[in-house]
């Protein structure tokens, strides 16, 4: 007798959706996938996978794919504007620990990858009730991210992304820029990453108004801001152009969720926790609730205790990368006594605090 698949919705085509779907398409899952975009998105900055996010790649089956697309970090340093050095990021004692380093792989690299391999995905699709999803499907899972309209639906809109006070500007160069490095200043940060192509990804913070926009012109006060700083910095600036700078105000949710389940649907990435980007860690941790979700959900044929068991392994976890990511957020953008923070900096780079 062949047996009747189990079924499941995700919503959202993103990292963590579309990693939903590719583990239980290949567990036998019937799986339908819901992107309100129209198709993938073509351009974007990198992303750091770190060694968990790694290992969730291999249980998906495109780890080795992901490490030929990608670079390893070479080294990492928080910089102060004039150059010297606050603190190095040992990278490896991270090998030691892990048997690897962290990698570094562009956005749209990535969720081509993870398409290519997960399959079907109905694009252009906005799903307005996640309730009307529930009697159709033996799970539901919401992808749905930062503003996630399935997480207003099932816990209300206290739940919700707030502005913590900064705003990131981004974007690529040409031009290889050798390590990682981040710049602290009072209030301000720029970082500045290797990417592929022989191209450098940057990114800088600024303490200001949530929702100012300028355009065609973002890139004006990056040059009054950083244009005395350090050579590398200057060196980025120099190299910007306008039209590829993408400005997106800050946001983590506040209060966290009671649960990341309610019923037959779970919610994974930004839409159950999402978080400040001072760590690295948001698309890694898409990847991993969604191999965690699937593995329990693949594990039993109880949908609610398999979420039950999701929900008791990721939420503690990701509650403490959500408040580390705050603290380092307020830490960054402190703009008195850099002096002392830059102190405590060093110490938690030391202990691995920001390798998490």
């Amino acid at each position: 007798m062949t047996r009747t698949p189990r079924t499941a919705a995700v919503v959202g085509g993103g990292i963590g959706g579309l990693a939903t779907a590719l583990f239980l398409r290949r567990s036998g899952w019937s799986v339908e996938v819901f992107e309100r975009a129209d198709q993938l998105p073509a351009a974007g900055t990198a992303l750091g996978l770190w060694p968990t996010a790694l290992a969730a790649l291999d249980a998906l089956g495109v780890g080795a794919r992901v490490r030929s697309l990608s670079r390893p970090q070479s080294s990492g340093a928080f910089l102060r504007p004039d150059g010297g050095r606050i603190a190095t990021l040992d990278l490896a004692a991270m090998r030691r620990r892990t048997g690897e380093v962290g990698r570094l792989i562009s956005r749209p690299d990535l969720l081509s990858l993870l398409h290519a391999a997960a399959g079907e995905i109905t694009f252009g699709e906005r799903i307005a009730d996640i309730h009307a999803l529930e009697g159709s499907y033996d799970v539901v899972i919401a992808a749905d991210g930062l503003n996630s309209a399935a997480r207003t639906a099932l816990f209300g809109p206290r739940h919700r992304a707030r502005y913590v006070g900064a705003s990131s500007w981004r974007g690529t160069v040409d031009g290889e820029s050798g390590g990682t490095t981040e710049t602290w200043g009072e209030g301000l940060r720029f970082g500045i990453t290797p990417s592929s192509g022989g191209r450098t990804n940057w990114f800088a913070c600024a303490v200001v108004p949530e929702g100012q926009r300028d355009p065609g012109r973002e890139a004006d006060p990056l040059r009054g801001w950083f244009g005395h700083w350090h050579s590398g910095v200057r060196d980025i600036l120099g190299r910007m152009t306008e039209s590829e700078v993408l400005r997106l105000d800050l946001y983590y949710l506040d209060p966290p969720l009671p649960s990341y389940v309610r019923g037959r649907t779970a919610l994974i990435g930004d839409a159950a926790h999402a978080m400040t980007p001072d760590l690295g860690r948001g698309a890694c941790e898409a990847l991993v609730d969604a191999v965690q979700l699937a593995r329990s959900l693949t594990a039993t044929p109880d949908v609610p205790a398999a979420l039950r068991a999701y929900d008791r392994a990721r939420r503690p976890a990701t509650r403490r990368l959500v408040r580390t990511a705050r603290l380092m957020n307020r830490m960054a953008h402190a703009r008195r006594l850099p002096g002392l923070r830059n102190a405590a900096l060093r110490t938690a780079v030391t202990v691995g605090g920001r390798l998490g």
